[in-house]
């Protein structure tokens, strides 16, 4: 993989000694000395990992967890900049990650990676006053949790911050009815002029920039669903908006239906890390960071999908978004319960409980 776009800058900074930095760590080390170098969460419990008073920024998570009793979708990730009482991090933690379907696979992207169980992210996240991170558990059994939360603190206010946020949806999609018309080539078919019946990735108001999407789907329709355009919403655009796809897996910087894809591949920026079967049933994840190309907005954004062309696909899609603002008005969206971010893999054994305890 060739990395020279994202590591030349930090690399030719390496020798520029820093002013008024202390580097820090929180951890589950065990404290004792001894080798217990985890805590564990119990069911219904809501664990601080890191309380963080002053001027600073969190530069690396590290965390690992058992992947059994679907933990990746039971634990759930919080993260509260300067004191806000909503935090602006809200995800499972699986997915946080960029690991889908409450299932562990490897990836290795530029901000994001995994490799088995161990979950790093990289992106940067500053802070003027506090930052607090918790982890809730709302699974069925009690769980370990190993981590560290790498963090730098300044002597002075970072200037002109804006705060990382990330948040996961999810949608049972079905088809959805379209107006049929003539396309741009004369040819009868779906015409989608509106972009209400989209997957809807993000909507919120403030001042930022957009960094990043995972999208998993897990679909039992025997059909291509990446014939679906990608439409950001810019401060209240109409459509057609201004930042407008050609169809899914182009977002996603792929061709071809991946048509010849027989394994999966991955990159600094993008990637379609889980595939399922070659017949686009199955469980399947890709991601999306715009490192060098984010989408500004000043007032808001409305970031979408179709789940087909049209909208003419089912299927359970999920999606864990990722960008940086100023000003948000609203309460991220609420995750549901544990049932509800079950996969469809797991909804039959819910109806016995004793098959996931």
């Amino acid at each position: 993989m060739n990395t020279n776009a994202v590591t030349n800058g930090v690399m030719t900074s390496l020798a520029s000694l820093g002013n008024g930095i202390k580097s820090r760590r929180c951890s589950s080390y065990d404290t004792t000395g001894g080798n217990a170098d985890f805590w564990t969460i119990h069911m219904g419990e809501t664990l601080t990992l890191a309380d963080i008073s002053g001027s600073g920024s969190i530069r690396h998570i590290w965390m690992t967890t058992f992947e059994g009793k679907m933990n990746l979708r039971g634990l759930v990730l919080r993260i509260y900049w300067d004191g806000e009482v909503t935090p602006s991090i809200q995800c499972p933690l699986g997915d946080f990650f960029g690991m889908g379907h409450g299932q562990e696979y490897s990836f290795n992207s530029a901000p994001l990676q995994t490799f088995h169980l161990g979950m790093n992210c990289w992106f940067t996240m500053p802070f003027n006053k506090s930052a607090r991170v918790t982890i809730e558990n709302q699974g069925i059994e009690d769980a370990p949790i190993f981590f560290y939360i790498d963090h730098q603190l300044y002597d002075k206010p970072v200037e002109n911050i804006a705060y990382f946020h990330a948040n996961w949806r999810r949608e049972l999609v079905v088809k959805k009815d379209e107006k049929i018309g003539p396309n741009a080539q004369g040819k009868m078919q779906r015409l989608n002029t509106t972009g209400k019946n989209n997957f809807l990735v993000l909507d919120v108001e403030g001042k930022g920039h957009y960094v990043g999407t995972c999208l998993h789907l897990d679909s039992n329709e025997y059909n291509w669903w990446g014939e679906g355009d990608d439409m950001f919403f810019i401060d209240g655009e109409s459509w057609p908006p201004n930042i407008h796809g050609t169809g899914m897996e182009d977002y996603f910087c792929g061709a071809w239906n991946y048509n010849r894809l027989s394994e999966t591949y991955n990159s600094p920026y993008f990637g379609y890390h889980l595939k399922g079967n070659n017949d686009y049933t199955g469980k399947h994840s890709q991601y999306r960071f715009h490192i060098l190309d984010p989408i500004y907005f000043e007032k808001s954004l409305r970031f979408s999908i179709e789940h087909g062309h049209g909208n003419d696909m089912q299927g359970d899609w999920t999606s864990t978004a990722y960008w940086y603002q100023i000003d948000r008005k609203n309460a991220l969206p609420d995750l549901g319960t544990f049932d509800d971010r079950l996969p469809f893999s797991s909804v039959e054994a819910l109806k016995n409980r004793k098959d996931l305890c």
